[in-house]
Parts: structure tokens; sequence; C-alpha cells
């Protein structure tokens, strides 16, 4: 099976996926106690007002004719109106996707980054100081809620030490660079902007780390039982044998068969940093879609919490499908039998 079959089969699985979490959040949404509308203009307004906007959003229609005309709506860019800005929700959601997307591409190259040595050393310590330490470690990142790591930051590097901006991307003043990616630290390099990277790189740092500790901990100590596992296995004896560098071994060898499962759950932990974005955006002020969501959900802005775990769930699809695609990169057992 070629590689674009293997995509379309992909594909083609996550569209019935997507298409039932767009039917339970929506009617979940739809059935909450409240009146949405009434909350976005407001007490003092005429009851006359409140009907002609529920008019015009289509909300006096039944439930599955509302369902079927934001369906096609979707289809043509059009995902409702958000009852907090007035905005189409499609365009509120693009606006500040590119700001969570940047808070959890750096979270997980954060995690990745360190997970990586202190799993192997952690094996190859076992039972030792290092693999006690990184048990520690795992258990405070597994433990700790998200919100209150990044409250104990804001007051220990932002209070006491004066070391990182309290919230924010970019600081009072410092303008943000071209808009290319929307990404800033992306876009400030390709402008060349050092001073602006430098900028953003303090204002990312905290939210980053936050939100990273719970997926560093996980893929740490994965990675640490299935290096210990590969040890023994025949592949390993055999390269010992022939006199190589233990550090070969341990990153050229073992490491690439010991990193599929690791794989898998940083897939999924990709997918799930945009879900516990949210506490650490709202903490930061961290004008991401996260924080959009967190609003949108206060104000029963049914149409944004729609729109935000549909872009969540379209997330973790794609993700998850390039991680079966990855697979067969890592392991050529399985690219061998797709063939």
């Amino acid at each position: 099976m070629s590689f674009y079959s293997v995509l379309i089969k992909r594909l083609a699985q996550g569209a019935p996926v997507l298409l039932g979490l767009s039917i339970l959040v929506f009617f979940i949404s739809r059935v909450l106690p409240g009146d949405p509308v009434r909350l976005a203009l407001g007490p003092t307004a005429s009851e006359e007002t409140v009907n002609q906007l529920r008019a015009e959003m289509g909300l006096n229609q039944p439930l599955y004719m509302q369902y079927v005309d934001w369906l096609f709506g979707i289809v043509r860019g059009d995902w409702g109106q958000s009852l907090r800005t007035g905005n189409n929700t499609f365009t509120d959601i693009v606006v500040r996707l590119p700001a969570t997307l940047e808070l959890v591409l750096v979270a997980i190259l954060i995690a990745i980054t360190l997970a990586i040595p202190l799993g192997v050393i952690a094996a190859t310590n076992k039972d030792g100081w290092p693999d006690h330490f990184s048990r520690v470690v795992a258990l405070l990142g597994v433990s700790m809620p998200r919100f209150w790591v990044a409250i104990l930051f804001q007051v220990i590097f932002v209070g006491w030490l004066g070391l990182f901006p309290l919230t924010g991307r970019l600081s009072s003043g410092v303008e943000p660079p071209p808009a290319i990616t929307h990404m800033y630290l992306i876009d400030s390099v390709i402008a060349g902007q050092w001073a602006t990277f430098l900028d953003t790189l303090m204002h990312i740092t905290l939210p980053a780390v936050a939100l990273s500790l719970a997926t560093l901990a996980q893929v740490m100590r994965l990675l640490r039982s299935d290096m210990i596992e590969e040890e023994n296995k025949d592949y390993v004896t055999a390269v010992r044998g022939y006199g190589l560098p233990s550090g070969i071994i341990e990153y050229k060898y073992k490491l690439k068969n010991a990193f599929s499962s690791s794989l898998t759950l940083i897939g999924l932990a990709f997918g799930t940093l945009f879900g516990n974005a949210f506490l650490v955006e709202l903490v930061f002020a961290w004008p991401g879609m996260a924080h959009y969501g967190v609003e949108a959900i206060l104000y029963q802005d049914f149409n944004a919490i729609v729109g935000v775990t549909l872009v969540v769930g379209i997330i973790f699809v794609l993700v998850n499908i390039a991680v079966d695609l990855t697979y067969g990169y890592l392991d050529p057992r399985i690219r061998h039998r797709g063939e």
C-alpha cells in the first residue's frame, strides 16, 4: 500500500470521528442552562432586540435544523457568529490559533529535549540516584495541576526573582514582527529582529515550561522502561560484542527501537496540550485560542465553544495520522508489511 493510499485511508477514518464530535458538542452547547443571547446583549436589552438577534442567528429553529445550517456553514467558512465578539468564529480562531500553536510547539520541544536524555540516563543507571531523581521529577510533573504550576512560576520567577515578564506575548512598546506565520519566534527570526525574538522568548518560557511538565514526565518514564526492555534483546548483545561505544549503542540502536511507544505518547500529548493550554493561557493572559475558548465557556458563546472544540479534534486526528505514518520510518517491519 502506497504512502498516499495510507494517508487517504487515515483521513477517511478520521472524518466520522470529527462528525460525531461536532454533533456531540453542538447539541451539548445548545442545551446548557441560561440564555446566551440575553447574556450577550445584557439585562437592559428589550425582548424585541433579543428575539431579533435570536432569529438572525437561527436560534428560533429546531435543533436539528440549527445543526444542518451550521454544518453547511462550516464548509463555506462560516462557523457562526460569536456572541461575545460579534465576529465570525472562524476568523476569531484563525487570528488566535498561531499563538496557541507556538506555545504548544515550544512546550512539546522542551518536553522532548529534556525527556530523551533524562530517560536514557535513568535507564542506564537503573536503581541509581539518576533513576530515583527521574522518578521524583515524573511524580511531580504528573501530579501538579498546570494552573497551579503556572501561578507558582509567576510567584517565584516573576515576583521574587524578577527574571521573566508576568503576562502577554510581548513587552509594552515592542512591535510585533512582520506577520508571516503569525508565530512571533519564527517571524522575528525571519525578519532578523533579534531583540523581538529575545523578548518573545522571555514571555513564552514560563507558560511553555508549565505546560510541558506532564508530557516531559510521561515520556521520560515510558522511554526509561522501553530502554531497559531493549537491553535484554539479542541485537544489543551483538553490538556490545562488536565493541561499539556505549553512547552509540544507547542513542543509535536502543533509542530508535524504544522510541515507538514514546512517539505515540508524544502524538497524543500534542493534541492534549491544546486542552491543557486553556488554564495556562488564562493565568499568563496569553492571547491564544485556548484563552478564547475559556472566555467562550464563561459567556456561553456556543458557536465559539463548538469551533474551538472542533479545531482541537482536527488537530488530534491529523497528529495521529502523522504518528501512524512515522511508524514506518522507525519500524521497517511496519513499512514492509504495508508494502
